[in-house]
């Protein structure tokens, strides 16, 4: 499902005990190529992203200042939220604390949502294709299941916007390191199917079917909608995706 300025889950927009959105490049202050750029590390104006923050907050009803970041690094390690601030050497963080954001930047890789409804519990996961072969999406279910006491059959997942296999093109050491059911061999090159590679992660480890959902999106070919490093290199603004536990009186 998309707004104008964002990407939320219709899964997800089921529950109002959690708030979901990732951004898109519209809607910011940043002049082009950036728009609506959410990153200090690519060469816009802090003032931009500073603002561009503020507007994202605002959409959301979320404050982006008082999230949980995890600072990436293409690793497989998961971490409990318990409070705002920047938690290192880590790709997702995992929380049951209400009105506590966690927060993803993303251009390309993969931004996965793992809600419990029944526990409410909650982990933002940003994966690529290190992450990825490294299974973190499981890690994440697993340090859910240790420290909340969740049930794979009882999250909710999304995969959002990423690179798709119609343009996600790897070399043959990424591509021998996955199934050969989850490589397209097309114009003598090889292509990855991140989301099917979390998906089958997912189900492996009990979460139901009918409890993902999948955006259709690829952020490679849509530079309308969607800033793609792979696409734009160095001129590559950054998305947010954000998700945030919330009390049931929704305060």
């Amino acid at each position: 499902m998309v707004s104008t300025h964002l990407i939320v889950s219709e899964k997800l927009s089921q529950f109002r005990e959690v708030v979901f959105a990732m951004s898109t490049r519209h809607g910011g202050v940043s002049p082009p190529p950036f728009g609506m750029n959410l990153s200090f590390h690519v060469g816009d104006e802090d003032a931009n992203v500073v603002q561009n923050r503020k507007r994202l907050s605002g959409s959301l009803g979320l404050d982006i200042d008082r999230a949980a970041f995890p600072l990436q690094c293409h690793t497989n390690v998961v971490k409990v939220a318990l409070g705002p601030g920047e938690y290192d050497a880590c790709d997702a963080l995992a929380t049951e604390q209400p009105n506590l954001p966690l927060v993803v930047t993303v251009a390309d890789c993969l931004p996965i949502v793992l809600f419990d409804f029944k526990k409410k519990a909650l982990s933002l996961v940003h994966t690529g294709w290190k992450g990825t072969a490294q299974r973190i999406a499981e890690n994440a279910i697993r340090l859910m299941a240790d420290e909340f006491r969740s049930s794979s059959t009882e999250l909710i997942a999304y995969l959002g916007p990423s690179a798709g296999v119609c343009c996600y093109e790897v070399g043959l050491e990424v591509a021998e390191r996955f199934p050969e059911r989850l490589v397209e061999r097309r114009s003598g090159g090889l292509f990855l199917d991140l989301k099917q590679a979390n998906l089958q992660q997912l189900l492996s480890w009990g979460v139901k079917r009918d409890h993902i959902e999948i955006s259709s999106y690829c952020t490679i070919c849509h530079p309308e909608m969607f800033h793609s490093y792979r696409r734009d290199g160095e001129k590559s603004g950054r998305m947010m995706a954000v998700a945030s536990l919330i009390n049931s009186a929704g305060e």
